[in-house]
């Protein structure tokens, strides 16, 4: 029966090397997925609370809406309230070098694990030639008196690398493709959020004597 020390015992080094590299998966997408999941908000709902406070020229109470809520579509509004008196083009060069500082901070990490699951398999398949490398030699030395028990481990080194590669890679480049959907909803909150705060912040704010 198939056990989990039997196939790290016979996995050779390179498992161990894969389990590590999916340790360090893991912990990225959790990490990458805590962080979408606290920057991602309601920006409808929140915009519109901007904007009621923001109609009765309440320009503290709106930065303190900004300041209590998590996320970049918070600080892109923030950004635009605190500009809002040096006219509409202002504003938006201001949440264009706004969003550029907040993009790689969300696509942080990512990179690392789209080169695992990209590194995964070619991994595993070094662990497979390298067992296959091993079965090899033992036939040599062997010559005919070879037998299966003595090729075994370099066949089992084989075959437990290039699963392991496989199942490294396949959730991680689900992971990766997911958190980069995240991103791109954020992303395209972030658009809106800047569009719409735009027309608030030059149209329905008095500007401040």
């Amino acid at each position: 029966m198939l056990t989990l020390p039997v196939l790290l015992s016979n996995g050779g080094p390179v498992l161990w090397l894969l389990l590590l590299i999916s340790a360090v998966a893991v912990a990225v997408f959790i990490e990458r997925f805590l962080h979408c999941h606290r920057a991602q908000i309601n920006s409808t709902e929140f915009l519109n609370g901007v904007r009621t406070v923001l109609k009765r020229n309440n320009v503290v109470e709106a930065l303190s809406i900004c300041d209590a809520t998590p996320g970049p579509v918070a600080r892109l509004v923030k950004t635009a309230i605190l500009n809002r008196d040096q006219g509409r083009e202002r504003v938006r060069e201001a949440l264009e070098e706004a969003g550029s500082a907040e993009v790689p901070r969300l696509e942080e990490k990512l990179n690392l694990l789209a080169t695992i699951a990209q590194l995964a398999p070619l991994i595993g398949l070094l662990g497979t030639v390298l067992g296959f490398i091993q079965t090899f030699g033992r036939m040599q030395e062997a010559g005919l008196n070879a037998h299966v028990g003595q090729l075994s481990n370099g066949i089992w080194q084989a075959l437990v690398c290039a699963a392991a590669g496989l199942a490294v890679a396949i959730p991680a480049h689900a992971a990766y493709n997911y958190l980069v959907q995240r991103v791109n909803s954020i992303v395209l909150d972030m658009e809106r959020a800047a569009t719409e705060i735009v027309q608030i912040v030059t149209e329905n704010v008095k500007p401040q004597p």
